[in-house]
């Protein structure tokens, strides 16, 4: 057992007798040995169902959380963040957004350390809030990402235009469908593998499109300086100021979904108190690199004037990302259609992603009743088949309703699951003040959590703040100076959905909301589960890195 678990017993085991009367603080020592007999001669006597497998590995762990970050949003929604807000805009709404996430990601990873589950923003929901708050938050996550896969499908059949626009694009959306549930339908070792590979193809992708950025614009590939021209045309380097880069902010959120998978992985990590650390720690860096530097990259390149970007009227255009717009300026026309074939895999890994966060939700939203039981089925490999079918078939709906017209409808759910994420990520950023609060106010000590947030207060305020003022301001446009009625409702429509499921469940069940001495800290903990044996106790490494990086994640009191 780690110094980490030793403290926590030894803590808790000398509280004081009158807080420890207070049921959310009692002595965890003697609560979870009488738990783990019970636990013992129940398992003894009852052939247990099957359940989720920690087979996730670490390398697996960080490239399901980049591979989920990087898909439709950076290769072809950049396009429009830069026809909308201009070069210098579409930076800062990366920038801001980026700096939100890193916030949401640190404060999702300690308490998803703390409580391992494969449905944090409905457990922690429920547990840090109001249970009505978490049935609303799980169904909203879900939907976000229904939404989301429906809109990779329909980014892989117009990608595939680019090489055959006379052939229906719905063959290749209806192809990219069946990849994604068979990868999701294997083993989750299996999935992980398949992500990972996936997963390293983008992020060598980007690597070689940020160096032939850099090589276009110093003008080394043989064609003339670009330098920073293309921030001083029409339109440049801010267009529509606030109005711009609040839209520019939609589809940098619609861009960074998928940093908060992680989370949901834990509930099939093998080793939760080493790798999740891991992968929360390199957020900061992925965001920096892969969307600012890319943003970047595009804007020096391209001008925002381009009719190729995604603000054009034809699917021919959003074919044409902004990536391979950059390949194409370096006068490497061939290259255009290996960048192509990138981005298409990158379109099957972000949806894939997408699937098996979108399963995995559903799943625990079933088995705490909050969904058909039906969907509760695990096969003997440890997969929720009848959750990802059922979540297969609402993003095929999806997809058909987007027939009648490709571009307006990838816009409109940019937009509708943009918005949607938003929402639970201010959810993550309350339940962790939330939790972190209740943490202290039962007498725990930050010294016994396996991973301890940065800059806490700061960060889930900060996040929660520019949350709330993104939500509200970012549907300006569609107010003033004329009220387009359409834009309106796809741009607010996750409002009222997410109140629809909130008052269901409050009207129905008559929650409460949840106060701080009562919040459970001892149940479904890390600790409890190495006690009980369901997760192996591994080691904690002390390596020269992550001494030097201890500075920057400092615990704060």
């Amino acid at each position: 057992m780690s110094n980490n678990s030793d403290g926590v017993f030894g803590a808790l085991h000398h509280r004081d007798p009158v807080v420890s009367e207070n049921p959310g603080s009692a002595n965890i020592y003697e609560f979870v040995e009488e738990k783990h007999i019970d636990d013992v001669k129940s398992m003894e006597s009852t052939k247990q169902p099957p359940k989720l497998q920690r087979k996730l590995k670490g390398r697996q762990m960080g490239m399901i959380a980049i591979g989920g970050t990087i898909g439709t949003g950076l290769f072809i929604g950049s396009g429009s963040t830069l026809a909308d807000a201009g070069p210098a805009g579409a930076l800062v709404a990366f920038a801001v957004m980026g700096s939100m996430v890193f916030f949401v990601c640190t404060s999702l990873g300690e308490m998803s350390t703390f409580i391992p589950t494969s449905d944090p923003f409905n457990h922690f929901g429920a547990r840090f809030l109001d249970p009505a708050l978490g049935f609303a938050f799980g169904w909203n996550y879900w939907y976000s990402w229904m939404l989301t896969v429906g809109s990779e499908l329909v980014a892989c059949g117009i990608i595939v235009q680019y090489w055959l626009p006379n052939l229906n694009s719905a063959i290749w959306s209806v192809i990219s469908l069946l990849v994604m549930f068979s990868f999701n339908a294997i083993s989750v070792r299996g999935y992980g593998e398949a992500e990972f590979w996936m997963a390293s193809l983008k992020v060598s992708a980007v690597l070689v499109f940020v160096v032939v950025g850099i090589l276009t614009v110093t003008g080394a590939t043989g064609g003339e300086f670009i330098g920073g021209k293309n921030w001083h045309v029409e339109g440049a380097p801010f267009k529509d100021h606030i109005v711009g880069v609040l839209k520019a902010c939609i589809v940098a959120a619609f861009s960074m979904q998928g940093t908060e998978i992680v989370g949901i992985t834990v509930g099939e990590c093998a080793n939760p108190r080493r790798e999740v650390p891991r992968v929360i720690r390199s957020v900061f860096w992925r965001i920096l690199f892969f969307y600012i530097a890319s943003i970047l990259i595009i804007g020096l390149v391209i001008p925002n004037s381009n009719p190729n970007l995604v603000s054009a009227s034809g699917a021919s255009d959003i074919a044409i990302s902004p990536f391979t717009l950059v390949i194409k300026a370096a006068g490497a026309d061939w290259a255009a259609h290996v960048m192509n074939a990138v981005v298409l895999v990158t379109v099957l890994s972000a949806g894939n992603s997408g699937l098996y966060a979108c399963t995995r939700v559903l799943w625990v939203l079933a088995n705490e009743g909050k969904a058909p039981r039906l969907l509760r089925r695990v096969t003997k490999y440890g997969i929720p088949l009848w959750a990802l079918g059922f979540t297969s078939l609402c993003s095929a709906i999806i997809f058909c309703i987007s027939l009648a017209g490709n571009q307006s409808v990838y816009v409109f759910l940019i937009n509708l699951s943009g918005l949607t994420g938003m929402g639970f990520w201010l959810g993550i950023s309350l339940c962790h003040w939330r939790f972190r609060r209740s943490y202290i106010a039962q007498g725990y000590s930050l010294d016994d959590l396996p991973y301890v947030a940065s800059f806490f207060p700061f960060g889930p305020v900060y996040a929660c703040t520019l949350l709330v003022i993104i939500i509200i301001g970012q549907g300006y446009g569609t107010i003033w100076p004329k009220f387009d009625a359409v834009s309106f409702v796809s741009t607010y429509l996750a409002i009222p959905l997410f109140l629809v499921f909130w008052l269901t469940w409050k009207l129905t069940k008559r929650t409460k909301w949840i106060k701080l001495m009562d919040i459970d800290l001892t149940s479904g903990t890390l600790l409890e589960m190495e006690q009980n044996g369901d997760i192996e106790v591994f080691a904690q490494e002390e390596g020269g890195w992550r001494k030097y990086t201890k500075w920057f994640h400092r615990k704060s009191d």
